[in-house]
């Protein structure tokens, strides 16, 4: 049942509106789904209900297939209120892009009854295949799955000989919410309401055309891009997810921000009584802060901005460019995590405390660095020898 062309599209301004009043709730809400480590239902019905899963998803099926610009824009306005919750809705919604290069039949297995359905991931390549005829038999373990509680399907990294050369070939199989398992591991001290727990598939058959291979998401030769022909799929994979997992952390510096002005235009120290808006350090604090937000914004911006241009154009931007940009998307947790780390000390001994939004701010954006995505250590290795002459070894970008 494949749904026609979308009508009455909202605008991002609309979309933006949308996160922005779910703001309060969300805060409202964290610290009971931190407790819970896993997302409410209500605020992934709230998601749906705003359409916000829609924004990368073909219109074929009822989606937006809006510019990413948008998406990420409120992605970070959610994360003001919560980045848990921008967390997950980062991951699951930048799925919905994904299954959208794959082969149009599995597109039809996870949408063709229901364009909302979700899908979970886990993209380290756990999982041990073994050619089966039409497909591949699967079993492994992965961890870090987040929001899988409210997903029927799941994105599971692993490897696969290359039929032409023989070489291993990372790759993506799609699998469905009956053939994983769920263990419930995901007690941290950040990201706790993500959910990110453990998956286990044993034995279970992927057909051929459930598997997205790496090297096409590089090359931008998707099979799905026989059907889903917009600009928006015609960017690299390694662009779009990245993103997903560091534009939160500028969202929720923001919200620690927001809260430390809040606060801090008429805190009072306990022991000498000095006021926190007169503080010199302090008001560098906030303008540096405030100044950092805003360039990584727009360097965001532009970066997709160029990107588009040239998928609509019809053209790839080169590996340098694109160099460029993974290693700035890389930079953006380490940046908002030292500067939320300087807000945390900033706000003395009341951030110390569990309950407090600070502190789960802190805890939240520190948690996120540790992603693979956002560690720019290997990436800009790797940037720094293309730009000194050696040849580019990353196929993520």
């Amino acid at each position: 049942m494949t749904l026609t062309r979308a009508i009455g599209l909202p605008t991002e301004a609309d979309l933006i509106d949308r996160a922005e009043a779910m703001i309060p709730i969300l805060r409202e809400r964290a610290e009971q789904a931190e407790r819970d480590c896993r997302l409410p239902a209500g605020t992934v019905a709230d998601f749906r209900d705003a359409g916000f899963f829609k924004i990368l998803q073909p219109r074929r099926y009822g989606g937006y297939e809006m510019d990413p610009q948008t998406f990420y824009a409120v992605q970070m306005k959610v994360a003001e209120g919560c980045m848990s919750s921008a967390w997950v809705l980062g991951v699951l919604a930048v799925h919905n892009w994904q299954l959208a290069l794959f082969d149009p039949q599995a597109q039809e297995d996870v949408w063709g009854e229901d364009p909302a359905t979700l899908i979970s991931s886990s993209y380290m390549p756990k999982g041990r295949a073994t050619p089966a005829k039409g497909g591949y038999r699967l079993s492994g373990r992965w961890s870090f799955s987040s929001g899988v509680d409210h997903c029927e399907w799941a994105f599971l990294g692993g490897m696969i000989a290359d039929p032409t050369t023989g070489a291993p070939d990372f790759v993506t199989f799609l699998v469905p919410r009956r053939d994983f398992t769920i263990l419930p591991l995901w007690k941290t001290i950040g990201l706790c309401a993500t959910g990110s727990h453990d998956v286990v598939v044993e034995d279970a058959y992927v057909p051929a055309y459930r598997i997205h291979r790496s090297k096409d998401g590089f090359a931008v030769s998707s099979p799905g891009l026989k059907v889903n022909d917009a600009p928006l799929y015609r960017l690299p994979f390694g662009q779009v997810f990245v993103r997903a997992v560091s534009s939160s952390s500028i969202g929720a510096l923001q919200g620690a921000l927001d809260l430390f002005r809040q606060a801090g235009a008429t805190r009072v120290s306990n022991n000498d009584a000095s006021c926190a808006a007169q503080d010199s350090a302090t008001l560098e604090l906030v303008a540096e802060t405030a100044a950092a937000i805003d360039e990584m914004k727009a360097l965001l911006n532009r970066n997709f901005d160029h990107l588009m241009a040239t998928a609509r154009a019809g053209r790839q931007a080169d590996v340098e460019t694109r160099l460029t940009f993974r290693y700035q998307s890389a930079q953006i947790s380490s940046r908002c995590g030292d500067l939320v780390t300087r807000i945390f000390h900033a706000s003395g001994a009341e951030g110390i405390f569990r309950d407090r939004p600070i502190s789960r701010i802190f805890c939240d954006i520190h948690a996120g660095r540790t992603h693979v995505a956002n560690n720019p250590a290997k990436v800009g290795r790797n940037y720094g020898g293309v730009l000194l002459g050696a040849p580019n070894a990353d196929s993520f970008i």
